[in-house]
């Protein structure tokens, strides 16, 4: 092999890395995803109840995201919520896929091209009523609600369920919904 080959190589394996690393579709350590999922039944709006604070929700109220079905097997994903000190809405629109089998609360979701992250389902009650959703790690969570609140002994028991994960359920931010 020539040496440019061997550079090219090179260069398209560190490339391949980075958007492994890059689109990380991991899910926390002992978490385990609903199985059976109906992604069906998820689909719809969802009011965020709770989440760990990141720099795309920060200072939103009136937090929702509305999952619809794609065409071609993929979920389109609208977030949408207030920022008050704009007083103006803001949008991202992304889309979701299963990672693995979609009967399983797994996905992979996108808002910027080929860059993935982990949405896992690790709660959800037999109604698809609410919902417990963790990220690739311990800074992303989410407790999600068909109604703009949640019935505290289902908070309790997904509270219960992240701490025992390792999350600092004391960062929760407790989303506006009024």
């Amino acid at each position: 092999m020539s040496k440019n080959l061997y550079l090219i190589a090179g260069l398209a394996g560190v490339v391949a890395l980075g958007m492994k690393l890059a689109s990380c579709v991991s899910i926390p350590r002992g978490a385990t995803p609903v199985r059976p999922f109906d992604q069906k039944r998820y689909l719809g709006t969802w009011y965020e109840i709770a989440r760990m604070d990141f720099k795309f929700e920060k200072g939103l109220s009136r937090v929702t995201v509305t999952y619809t079905a794609n065409g071609d097997g993929t979920i389109s994903v609208n977030n949408k919520g207030f920022k008050e000190k704009d007083q103006q809405w803001k949008q991202s629109i992304g889309k979701a896929k299963a990672v693995g089998s979609p009967t399983e609360g797994r996905l992979k979701v996108s808002f910027f091209g080929p860059f993935y992250a982990g949405y896992n389902v690790i709660e959800i009650d037999s109604n698809y009523k609410y919902a417990l959703v963790v990220g690739n790690n311990l800074k992303y969570l989410w407790l999600l609600s068909r109604e703009k609140s949640m019935p505290d002994n289902i908070r309790k028991q997904y509270l219960d369920h992240a701490k025992a994960l390792g999350y600092d359920v004391e960062k929760l931010i407790w989303t506006d919904q009024h």
